[in-house]
């Protein structure tokens, strides 16, 4: 049977965890700031960063841990292809150290969850 749009629009939506939706804006941003010092393609990012923050977004709709996940670097669980895993971690060397001045709530953020699944898993 078909559904009419009213049946459609009383579902209720999943809503997306915060954690999640931070590491999204995260890793939009050190995307962005990596395509505009590397690449410079003016408005936006070219294709080839694009193809790449589309691939880290869709594994980071896919995470096996949900909001309960460290960061990706510190995970258990590797969902990314060995040389997208390699192109983000050029990414993150680049725009890391930038962020702090283009994206300093981010950044900060970034670095508190980083801290704190770090000692939750015994390091210092």
């Amino acid at each position: 049977m078909a559904e009419t749009g009213n049946e459609a629009e009383s579902r209720p939506e999943r809503t997306e965890d915060p954690h999640i939706a931070l590491e999204k804006r995260t890793i939009g941003a050190m995307v962005g700031i990596y395509c505009r010092g590397r690449h410079s393609p003016g408005e936006g990012i070219c294709s080839e960063c694009r193809e790449l923050l589309d691939y880290a977004l869709a594994r980071l709709d896919r995470c096996p841990m949900g909001g309960d996940k460290s960061t990706c670097a510190q995970c258990s669980v590797h969902c990314y292809r060995p040389e997208m895993r390699a192109r983000v971690k050029e990414v993150m060397r680049f725009a890391g150290p930038r962020m702090v001045y283009r994206h300093p709530v981010l950044a900060l953020r970034h670095r508190l969850h980083w801290l704190k699944h770090r000692r939750q898993n015994g390091r210092k």
